[in-house]
């Protein structure tokens, strides 16, 4: 299956935002998402994670199906409004989607020191929620081994910012274009 055609065919515009309520983070089509778990799997085995990491709720169907793919445990971040506790692990992060500060949260019990974590989502735009998830597991005294996106959208900041960190980024899907409405995807 080519996620990249999937995408150009199916997803919607509006503004800036690619749409993809209706196959892969509202309405999740299973062929669809089963095939994101295995590319995921075959990007990322060669780094032998630990656990995957994602935020809720769109993260979690892609990290559950790569779980499966790799036979790891799937850990997600919750999200809240407020400050953290001393149970847990936590940034602020500024959604510019949804205009709204929200804290993404770990428990400390769920997230072992040593382990080596993939992080995975939906989407890689500004990235500021895959770089708190990446500030969090380097607070656990965890390691990333890689951050993987079912789309980005190639034209935001989002890449630069998780890779100044040093940290490994890959995209199944990335979106170059939303000019005029049409979704144009890179090859």
């Amino acid at each position: 299956m080519d996620l990249s055609e999937v995408v150009a065919t199916r997803a919607r515009v509006e503004g800036d935002l690619v749409l993809v309520d209706e196959f892969l983070n509202h309405r999740v089509d299973p062929i669809i998402i089963a095939e994101v778990g295995r590319q995921f799997a075959t990007t990322f085995s060669p780094y032998r994670p630990d656990l995957i990491l994602t935020s809720e709720a769109s993260g979690i169907p892609p990290a559950v199906v790569c779980g499966v793919e790799m036979g790891l445990p799937v850990v997600y971040a919750k999200k809240f409004l407020g400050t953290g506790n001393r149970y847990s692990y936590w940034r602020e992060v500024m959604s510019p989607t949804k205009g709204v500060e929200y804290r993404v949260e770990v428990a400390r019990r769920v997230l072992p020191s040593g382990a080596r974590v993939l992080v995975l989502d939906d989407f890689l735009s500004a990235g500021r929620t895959a770089e708190a998830l990446g500030q969090i597991t380097e607070e656990a005294g965890a390691e990333i081994v890689g951050f993987g996106f079912v789309i980005e959208k190639g034209w935001r900041a989002g890449r630069r910012l998780l890779e100044d960190h040093g940290w490994v980024v890959d995209s199944l899907v990335r979106v170059t274009s939303v000019e005029g409405g049409s979704i144009e995807v890179a090859q």
